[in-house]
């Protein structure tokens, strides 16, 4: 709160420009009807119930508490009303207060006000000495103008709260598609723990598996020594491998050992077997990629395979596979797509979500989006030489 004070909004000083320049407008136009009703009334001849001067007076004084009618608009419009049976230019701001009224008030009250109002008319008739027209003329005019100007005021209270409900409700989906994609990166990151957990748990068995041999043997030749040795700075350089990636994920319970890029064949056939028309094409070099790499590649066409089932125009995807070591490794997933992303759903796009999250703890880089009547997913992988 004391922030508040301390530190000016800066939309302020336009709001209070907007908010002079409005009430400017509505004094002259209510001024301006208010006169122009003078002009073609009987307010100008002899009997009425103000001279003219006093009349038009009366008017620019109701005009002046114009200014006070979004702070106040019950007060300012009951004390304008009682000038309506004297004033003819005062006709012009009770309208004008009657809609600021409208704008802002329940309807209970408004029927009130504009009853009110349009009794003034009666009283100002009996007020002037010689009417120039029946009582009935002064009462349809009066209503006419009363209704018009509640029902648009009304019209404009109703407008403010649809477009009120509408940012209030697009906020809401914001912040509840903001929580389900924070979500799904603490489930990815989840997974990918629970991978480098078995990984890790495999390499360290692999390190106490050689440690306790060469433990239990008593005299070891060198070149047991040398392979039981290199097995070990193998296994523990894999570890720390695991950790570097791993460093600051969660861990969760254990799952089974993790597909990679050795069981892309697999996947592929599964996706077809469900339907879908997949072109695979493999360009990777004779070199294997680490497994990180690899359970990271997988995951990404799995996740990519998923998407153009799920969001693609026709059951068909297009996955290539490029790079070198000491580069990078790129992935490339496209699928038939005439769409676009404001159609989809709230809660759509989670799994894209968690690619973006595994790339980016693998130190890589992702982009996706459609173009040209397709969706294109692309990933770039640091491939270690």
């Amino acid at each position: 709160m004391l922030l508040a004070l301390l530190v000016p909004d800066p939309a302020a000083p336009r709001a209070a420009s907007r908010d002079r320049i409005a009430d400017a407008v509505a004094i002259v136009l209510a001024l301006a009807y208010g006169l122009g009703m003078m002009l073609l009334g009987d307010a100008t001849r002899p009997g009425a119930a103000l001279p003219w001067p006093a009349d038009v007076a009366v008017g620019l004084a109701c005009a002046a508490a114009l200014t006070l009618r979004r702070r106040h608009p019950l007060a300012v419009t009951a004390a304008l009303l009682p000038f309506g049976a004297v004033s003819v230019t005062a006709t012009g701001p009770i309208v004008v207060a009657l809609f600021t009224a409208a704008i802002r008030l329940r309807l209970p009250v408004l029927v009130v006000l504009g009853t009110v109002n349009v009794g003034t008319a009666g009283l100002y008739f009996v007020l002037h000495d010689h009417p120039s027209f029946d009582i009935w003329v002064d009462f349809v005019v009066r209503g006419v103008v009363t209704v018009a100007a509640l029902g648009w005021g009304l019209f404009v209270q109703a407008y403010r709260r649809l477009t009120t409900s509408l940012r209030d409700h697009a906020a809401r989906l914001e912040a509840e598609q903001r929580l389900r994609e924070d979500r799904a990166r603490l489930t990815e990151r989840a997974r990918i723990a629970r991978e480098m957990h078995d990984v890790l748990a495999h390499r360290m068995s692999l390190i106490s598996l050689h440690a306790g041999a060469l433990e239990i043997r008593g005299t070891v030749s060198p070149e047991e020594l040398t392979l039981a040795a290199g097995a070990i700075r193998g296994s523990a350089h894999e570890a720390l491998e695991e950790l570097r990636a791993v460093v600051g994920v969660p861990s969760g319970r254990p799952e089974p050992p993790q597909p990679g890029l050795g069981d892309m064949d697999e996947l592929l056939g599964g996706a077809r077997a469900a339907g879908m028309t997949v072109d695979y094409r493999n360009e990777l070099p004779a070199d294997i990629p680490p497994e990180v790499l690899g359970r990271t590649v997988y995951r990404i066409v799995q996740e990519g395979l998923t998407n153009a089932r799920k969001h693609g125009t026709g059951p068909a995807a297009t996955v290539r596979l490029a790079g070198a070591a000491g580069h990078a490794l790129h992935v490339t997933i496209t699928n038939p797509f005439t769409g676009t992303p404001s159609a989809r759903p709230p809660g759509t796009g989670l799994g894209l979500v968690g690619i973006a999250e595994r790339v980016a703890l693998a130190g890589g880089r992702v982009t996706h989006g459609p173009a040209d009547g397709t969706f294109h997913l692309d990933a770039s992988l640091p491939w270690p030489a």
